[in-house]
Order: C-alpha cells, then sequence, then structure tokens
C-alpha cells in the first residue's frame, strides 16, 4: 500500500501545487493557458521523440496491446452512445457525456503514473502506444460529438485531427527513429535529455492551475456515471479485452493505467467549439481527475497483488 502511495501521491500533490499557485495569485490563468500550449506543442512531442527514438521497436512495441486498447475504448463509446440514446439525452448533452466516458488524459496524467511506477522503460511502452492511441481516442471523440447532432464528420475534418496532432507526429517520429535505428549524436542526446526533463512537471502543474470550480456547473448526476464508466468501468473491459488477447507482465499494466487516465481537458475544448455541453464536459473533466487518484491507487493495487 505504501509503495503505491508513493507512486500516485507524488502526482497529484504536483497537480496541487499547480492550484495553489494560481489561487494566491502567483500566476494567473493566462501564464497556464501558455504553459499547456508549451507543453503539448513542444515538451511532450520532445520527451516522446527522445524516449520512443532511443527504444528497441521489436521489444517495446505490443501489436496486441494496441488491439486491445483500441477495442476497449471502441466498444465503451459504442456503449455510452447508445446510453445516452435510449436515455434521449439532448444532442450537446450526450455528446459530452459520451466523449467524457472514454476519452482519457493519456499525456499528462497517465504518462506520469506510469513513469513513476515503472520508470523509463514503462514510459517507452507507453509512449509507443500512446502514438497508436491517440487518433483512435480522436476519431470517436468527433463521432461522439458529431452523431448526436445529425452531423456528419467529414474525411477532411478527421485527417486534419489526427495529422495535425503534435502527439502523434511526435510518436511516428519516435518510432521511424526506433525503426530504424537511427544514430542519436551525443549532443542531441544530452540536450534532449535536459529539455525533456521540465515535461511531467509543467503538465501537472498546467492541470492544477487549470482548474476552476466555475466549471462545475454541469449536470451533477450525469457527469458521475461518465466518471464511473471512465474511472472503472473501461479499465475493467480493457483488462477482459488484455487478458483474451494474452497480454500480460508489463503491457498489461500500461494497458490498464492508461485506460484509467481521467477524463482529457480536452474534451472541454471540444465540446465548446463544436455544439457540446460545455458545463457538463468541464464538470466530467475536474470530477475524474479528482476521483482518479483513488482509481490509480485500486488498479496499482491490484496490479502489485499479482505481482505485476
Amino acid at each position: 500500500m505504501l509503495n503505491v502511495i508513493e507512486i500516485v501521491l507524488p502526482v497529484f500533490l504536483v497537480i496541487g501545487l499547480g492550484y495553489g499557485i494560481r489561487r494566491i495569485g502567483l500566476v494567473d490563468g493566462d501564464f497556464f493557458i501558455q504553459v499547456n500550449q508549451l507543453v503539448y506543442y513542444v515538451c511532450l512531442p520532445l520527451l516522446l521523440i527522445y524516449k520512443i527514438a532511443g527504444a528497441d521497436f521489436a521489444t517495446s512495441f505490443n501489436f496486441y496491446l494496441v488491439v486491445a486498447t483500441s477495442g476497449a475504448v471502441a466498444c465503451c463509446f459504442s456503449i455510452a452512445y447508445l446510453y445516452g440514446k435510449w436515455r434521449r439525452f439532448p444532442p450537446p448533452i450526450h455528446g459530452s457525456f459520451c466523449q467524457g466516458s472514454f476519452r482519457g488524459n493519456l499525456a499528462y496524467i497517465a504518462l506520469a503514473i506510469i513513469f513513476n511506477a515503472y520508470g523509463d522503460s514503462g514510459l517507452t511502452r507507453a509512449g509507443i502506444l500512446l502514438g497508436f492511441l491517440v487518433p483512435v481516442l480522436n476519431f470517436f471523440a468527433i463521432l461522439a460529438l458529431v452523431l448526436p447532432q445529425q452531423q456528419r464528420a467529414s474525411t477532411g475534418m478527421l485527417t486534419k485531427q489526427i495529422i495535425m496532432n503534435p502527439l502523434i507526429l511526435a510518436s511516428l517520429v519516435g518510432i521511424f527513429w526506433s525503426y530504424f535505428h537511427l544514430p542519436m549524436p551525443t549532443i542531441l542526446d544530452r540536450s534532449l535529455d535536459i529539455a525533456t526533463g521540465m515535461t511531467l512537471p509543467l503538465a501537472l502543474l498546467s492541470i492544477g492551475g487549470s482548474f476552476s470550480l466555475e466549471k462545475w456547473k454541469g449536470d451533477v448526476w450525469k457527469a458521475a456515471l461518465a466518471t464511473a464508466m471512465k474511472l472503472f468501468f473501461l479499465p475493467l473491459l480493457t483488462a477482459v479485452f488484455l487478458l483474451l488477447l494474452n497480454v500480460s507482465g508489463l503491457d498489461f499494466a500500461i494497458g490498464l493505467l492508461m485506460a484509467g487516465a481521467p477524463t482529457a481537458v480536452a474534451t472541454y475544448i471540444m465540446a465548446c467549439q463544436m455544439g457540446g455541453d460545455g458545463e457538463l464536459a468541464g464538470t466530467i473533466v475536474m470530477m475524474t481527475t479528482g476521483l482518479s487518484a483513488v482509481s490509480y491507487t485500486l488498479i496499482l493495487l491490484c496490479l502489485k497483488m499479482y505481482g505485476i
């Protein structure tokens, strides 16, 4: 139990530090907006390139892990969408509920948890998986918002969302580098080592700094149901897929921890831009982020019980 707390608690203490810095007025909201842009467009892409490029792709890539996690996301999306349709949620609420039920904050929180738990080897494998999962999540996130409104997601829109995503591009560069065993010059290696050291701390600080009680306005019961689906149902569903495909050991742990990530902040942004319910999306993000400290503790305890 102490070992699990030592993995989970530091991540959420840094998030709390970001919230505290914002609350005491040391910096303003614009600062964290800029930090978030820095992390998303520069720091995280550099980290993914650095960690994946230095790995042996043949030993770090698991095809069945990608299939299992993607399949679980697709199933969770389908269940959330059909449930919203059955309950006749209004289109904006339907889209935000559905998206919040499966789209996780993989890059900021899941990677930090995995790094704390399994070090560089876990981070590298998770980074490779991230490169394949982000397009899947983006695809279903767009469908979640446009289908309830009787709109069609154009091929151009989906393609742009995928091609222009910096995390996908960085993962592809790292995978290419690793697959072809390209050399890493010493100067570049040391520069990336220094630059990427700030990535995860800045990412966690920006999450804390972006928290606002003003976003806690959506339908709490629908947000609670989406939270339960995201933090408990999706990891359970992912575990079933992983077991069916005989994924075990470190890859099993990574798949489970990626599935257990709280809802991504991007769901709030997309909901506001694409006709979803922004208040409900913001409530889901806050609720899942807060409760993920508990759900991650339970997941890690289960993994430790089975010696993973």
